[in-house]
C-alpha cells in the first residue's frame, strides 16, 4: 500500500476510501487508527457494510467498534469522535492492583485519566496520575477519586461541547449516556482540531463549496460538488436579468441609470454579506438563543438603514454630478432616486443576511450552504427593482 496517514488527511473521505479499497482490511485498519479521530469514521462510512465491519474489526482496542457506532450519531456531534478508555476500574481496585496493570497498558497506549464505573458501565468517578502517586497500594481508588466527574454526552453538538469545555481545558472528557453510563471519551485536542474544520469550512460552504473537499481532492470529484451550485447561481442570476429586462424601456430612455445599477449591487450585496457573516458566527459559537431571531433581524435592519443613507448620499451626490455632466435636468431627482433605493437595498440585504441561514437552518439545512448564493439573489433583485422602479415611477 503506497498510501500513508498523511496523503488520507489531504483527501476527502470518498477519495481516501476509493484510494484504499486495493489495501487489506488490516492496513486500512492500521491507517485510520493514525487519523484524526472524526476523519477516521467519514472515511470508514464511504465503504460498502460488510467491509466496514471488517475493519473494524480489525482495529486494536476495539476502536473500530465505536468508529461504527459513531456513524449513528449526526455530523457534528461529539458522539462521531469517541475513543476507547484506556483504564477503567472499578471503585473497590486497590492502587496497587491498578498501578501493576497501568505499568502494562502504557506500553501500548497513553493513559491521562482512570475511570472509575460500576459494574453497570455507571461512571462513578475519575482519577488523576497523581492520586496514585501519593495514594497508598492498600487504598481503594473510591477513597482517591474525583466523585460526581464532568462528562459530556455523545449527541451535544460540537458548537455546545466547545462552550462547556472551554473553561476546563481538560485533556479528555468522558463520554456518557443520559443513564451516566460510561460510552467512551474524547481529547480536547480532538474537540477543538474538529470544531476548527467545521469554522473552516464555511466559507466554502456559502458559496457552494462542499466542506469535505480539500486541496487534494481530484478535479473529477471538485467539479461534481461544486458545478450544482453554479448551475443554481446561474438560475438566480437569470431572475436579476428578468428584473432588469422588465424595465428595459425605462434604460432605453434614461440610460444613465446603467452606469449606477452595479453601483447598488455591490453596495448592498457587501450590506447583506456582512449581515450573513456576523449571523453565522453567532450561530457557530451558540450566541443566537431561542427568542433572540427578531431582535437580531432588527439590528440588521437599522444597520442597513444607517449604512444606506450614508452611502446613498454619497452615491446619490455622484449620480447628480454624473448626470448633470450629461446636461440632465432632472439630475437632482436621479440622485435623490439612487439615495433612496440604496437605503431601500441595504435594509432588505441586512434583513436577508440575518434571516436566509435562520431559514436554513429551520429547514434542517446547514445554515451556511450556499448561503451567499440565495442573499446576492436577494440583494440583486431588490437593488435594481427599487432603482429602476422609482426611476420609472418618477421619471417616465
Amino acid at each position: 500500500m503506497d498510501i500513508t496517514p498523511d496523503t488520507v488527511r489531504d483527501l476527502d473521505p470518498k477519495t481516501a476510501a476509493r484510494r484504499l479499497e486495493d489495501a487489506t482490511d488490516t492496513q486500512i485498519a492500521d491507517l485510520l487508527t493514525k487519523l484524526h479521530t472524526g476523519h477516521a469514521v467519514e472515511v470508514l462510512e464511504e465503504f460498502e457494510p460488510a467491509r466496514r465491519e471488517r475493519i473494524a474489526a480489525a482495529t486494536p482496542f476495539g476502536q473500530g467498534q465505536l468508529w461504527l457506532k459513531g456513524h449513528t450519531y449526526d455530523e457534528g456531534t461529539v458522539g462521531r469522535l469517541i475513543e476507547r478508555p484506556p483504564a477503567v476500574f472499578r471503585p473497590d481496585a486497590t492502587i496497587g492492583r491498578v498501578t501493576d496493570e497501568l505499568r502494562e497498558i502504557v506500553k501500548k497506549r497513553m493513559v491521562t485519566y482512570i475511570f472509575v464505573t460500576e459494574a453497570d458501565g455507571t461512571l462513578v468517578g475519575v482519577v488523576a496520575f497523581r492520586e496514585l502517586l501519593f495514594a497508598g497500594r492498600e487504598q481503594a481508588l473510591s477513597e482517591v477519586m474525583l466523585r460526581e466527574p464532568f462528562f459530556l454526552r455523545p449527541e451535544k453538538p460540537l458548537v455546545e461541547a466547545m462552550q462547556e469545555v472551554v473553561t476546563r481545558h481538560y485533556p479528555v472528557y468522558p463520554v456518557c449516556d443520559e443513564g451516566k453510563r460510561l460510552l467512551g471519551m474524547v481529547r480536547g485536542q480532538v474537540l477543538f482540531e474538529q470544531q476548527a474544520f467545521e469554522i473552516s469550512a464555511q466559507a466554502g460552504s456559502m458559496v457552494g463549496v462542499e466542506k469535505e473537499e480539500r486541496l487534494a481532492t481530484p478535479w473529477q470529484r471538485s467539479w461534481l460538488m461544486r458545478h450544482p451550485w453554479l448551475q443554481l447561481n446561474l438560475l438566480t442570476a437569470f431572475v436579476a436579468a428578468a428584473v432588469v429586462g422588465f424595465f428595459e424601456a425605462t434604460l432605453e430612455q434614461i440610460v444613465v441609470l446603467a452606469v449606477f445599477l452595479s453601483v447598488l449591487s455591490g453596495q448592498s450585496g457587501n450590506t447583506g454579506c456582512q449581515a450573513l457573516a456576523v449571523t453565522l458566527r453567532g450561530m457557530t459559537l451558540g450566541e443566537l438563543k431561542a427568542g433572540k431571531t427578531w431582535a437580531v433581524v432588527s439590528k440588521e435592519a437599522w444597520l442597513g438603514f444607517l449604512n444606506g443613507i450614508t452611502v446613498g448620499a454619497v452615491a446619490g451626490a455622484g449620480m447628480w454630478f454624473y448626470a448633470g455632466q450629461q446636461g440632465r435636468t432632472d439630475a437632482i431627482v436621479l440622485g435623490l432616486i439612487v439615495m433612496a433605493a440604496m437605503t431601500i437595498s441595504c435594509v432588505v440585504s441586512g434583513i436577508s443576511g440575518a434571516l436566509i441561514p435562520l431559514g436554513l437552518k429551520r429547514l434542517g439545512a446547514d445554515p451556511a450552504t450556499a448561503s451567499s448564493i440565495f442573499l446576492t439573489t436577494a440583494t440583486d433583485v431588490v437593488s435594481m427593482g427599487a432603482f429602476l422602479g422609482l426611476a420609472t415611477i418618477l421619471l417616465t
